[in-house]
């Protein structure tokens, strides 16, 4: 745990975990209240959408930015901003007039914060830890990011089922307040680090980096599939929770006094979920180099698709929840990895831009998932919608498997110039990037 030695991690470590809580409780409840409202697979997956196509649009020009300005700035500001609209989302649903449109109003600019907000944070973790601990940051931040996962849907299932989603949305406002305090107790050393005065050139040499490095492509590419095929089970968590597994958790239920036993599925099941996920951010924590993480990212996606198609199959709530468990552990290794292998092989100079197409792959695939998602899901069902995800991911993995060993040579040379270079990229790579 390496990372943990730089006080500034430490300060970001310990706000960010609470922040993120606050954030999985947000997420749930704002899930569980759309459904409610509108019982919609459609609507569900549209308010997935509604929050996450800013990403894929506006996440090169935040990746521009995050190279170009202070980056602990940058930070600083998306979270005070999430916060404001935490507070907002929470005032509007306890005053009882909240409405549809307004959450997609809301959904959508949390959408344009985060599209600054994950180049900005991603390129930040090397401010904070340097190259040499990169790798054990990168971990530390997902099994943080998990570790909230696990806590924060079981809480919020429980307080939607006692006292309703607006007392989520108010306690996710208050929780970015202790990573504002954090990120403001740093002391960081930022320069400018992109030397040029077109704003357009700098994200178009941060695309072409991307689609002209083999090794980076690939992994995007694979990255986008899951995100697109994959991820879209998590929308669609409500209607198993409400129609596939409604005769679970019913003792739960009663054991809470809880008035809404849907909301408490819905928390258990997300909670399994994070149960895998942050197991699987153990897991690479544990790990001292990037050897063989390309396999694993082969053996993590197919597992996934897998884990899902079991998971579309069961009907029985508790072998459901069990089942989630896997799947959150393979999609986050597969995620981990491919975000430590990227940060690994591009050069400082260009991190935000290609960290901005990252969050295109990641997140800004994962709209028109939803979308679709939702869109199959009223046709066809939420079980046989999510088993043709898994399905997908299973191929993707076959493919990226097939052309692991043709790449691997270039990754090694990618990681060592690096590693060499500090963090700069080399003439020869220059030349190639400006072609």
């Amino acid at each position: 745990m390496r990372a943990l030695t730089h006080r500034n991690f430490q300060l970001f470590f310990s706000g960010q975990l609470i922040s993120l809580i606050g954030t999985w409780m947000q997420t749930v409840a704002q899930s569980w209240l759309v459904y409610r409202i509108t019982k919609s697979s459609l609507l569900l997956g549209s308010v997935g959408f509604a929050s996450q196509i800013p990403v894929f649009l506006i996440a090169p020009i935040g990746g521009m930015v995050a190279d170009r300005a202070n980056r602990h700035r940058i930070v600083i500001a998306t979270q005070t901003a999430s916060m404001i609209l935490a507070f907002i989302l929470a005032t509007l649903t306890l005053s009882n007039i909240v409405t549809v449109p307004e959450i997609f109003v809301l959904a959508a600019l949390l959408g344009v914060v985060n599209a600054f907000d994950i180049p900005g944070r991603q390129s930040f973790l090397v401010d904070m830890v340097g190259r040499d601990d990169l790798m054990n940051a990168i971990a530390l931040n997902s099994s943080m990011f998990n570790g909230a996962r696990v806590i924060g849907p079981a809480i919020a299932g429980i307080l939607v089922a006692k006292i309703g989603e607006g007392w989520c949305f108010f306690a996710n406002g208050v929780s970015y307040i202790a990573v504002i305090i954090g990120l403001l107790l740093m002391k960081i050393e930022c320069t400018r680090r992109s030397k040029s005065d077109s704003p357009l050139a700098d994200i178009m040499e941060g695309f072409r980096w991307a689609s002209h490095t083999g090794p980076i492509r690939m992994l995007l590419l694979l990255l986008g599939l899951v995100s697109l095929v994959g991820m879209p089970y998590t929308v669609l968590m409500p209607v198993f929770a409400d129609r596939v597994l409604h005769g679970g958790a019913s003792g739960v239920a009663a054991f809470l006094h809880a008035k809404d036993p849907g909301a408490v599925r819905l928390g258990v099941l997300m909670g399994a979920t994070g149960v895998g996920a942050l197991l699987g951010a153990l897991t690479l924590a544990l790990r001292s180099g990037v050897r063989g993480l390309g396999r694993l990212i082969v053996i993590t996606c197919a597992g996934f698709g897998l884990s899902l198609i079991v998971f579309a199959a069961s009907k029985n709530f508790w072998l459901s929840a069990t089942l989630l468990i896997p799947v959150g552990f393979c999609i986050m290794l597969q995620m981990a990895c491919s975000n430590t292998l990227i940060q690994t092989m591009v050069p400082d100079v260009l991190r935000g831009r290609v960290m901005s197409v990252y969050s295109m792959m990641f997140m800004g695939m994962a709209p028109f998932g939803a979308l679709l998602g939702g869109a199959l899901a009223d046709r066809l069902g939420a079980p046989w919608t999510v088993a043709i995800g898994g399905a997908a991911s299973i191929v993707g993995a076959i493919l990226f498997g097939r052309k692991l060993p043709v790449f691997r040579g270039e990754a090694r040379q990618l990681i060592i110039a690096q590693a060499v270079a500090g963090g700069e990229p080399s003439e020869e790579m220059t030349v190639r990037v400006r072609e």
